[in-house]
């Protein structure tokens, strides 16, 4: 079942695809939403599935992985699970899917040479399960893999803000009472 995201959800989503390192207190300033409000909505992102882990986004070409390529592949009847499993063995494979149309499954490959970037093709046209292979060299990237500006385009309806946020902190409240 799919996640509801409100307003909300979709620029803390934004704020931790801008600043990957940032903090909840951090984010709750951005935001203007209490602390609290913050870590409960990441709480329930995580537990739904929507967010799927944190780390780094790697640029391939500065990592030395510069050639890519698409790859559709006809397999056999009934062989995805196998098909799966190769594929996930192969470490030049950064993602697969099943397709339908012409090919069952389309895969993103990533090597440091052209000649890598063949060994891998090889590799996969020698499976048993893989009929035909059909290659794309991918020349430069056009728009970068993303999901922000689709989950912005949807409208919201729920408040964007807390009501209760003060964009001062605890303390600096608490020494204007004691002056």
């Amino acid at each position: 079942m799919a996640v509801e995201l409100d307003a909300l959800d979709v620029d803390l989503l934004a704020a931790l695809r801008e600043h990957t390192r940032v903090g909840v207190l951090e984010l709750s300033r951005t935001l203007r939403v209490a602390r609290g409000t913050v870590q409960a909505r990441l709480d329930r992102l995580e537990r739904e599935g929507v967010i799927t882990g944190y780390g780094p986004r790697i640029d391939l070409a500065a990592a030395g992985q510069g050639v890519q390529a698409f790859v559709s592949l006809e397999i056999a009847q009934g062989a995805l699970d196998d098909v799966s499993a190769e594929l996930a063995a192969q470490p030049a494979v950064l993602e697969a899917y099943a397709t339908t149309g012409s090919s069952d499954v389309l895969c993103r490959l990533a090597a440091s040479s052209h000649d890598d970037l063949q060994q891998a093709l090889l590799a996969l046209n020698r499976s048993p399960s893989v009929a035909r292979t059909t290659s794309v060299v991918v020349l430069s990237v056009v728009v970068p893999p993303r999901t922000m500006p689709l989950l912005q385009s949807a409208p919201r309806q729920a408040p964007r803000r807390s009501p209760t946020y003060s964009a001062r902190s605890g303390a600096e409240q608490g020494d204007e009472r004691l002056g």
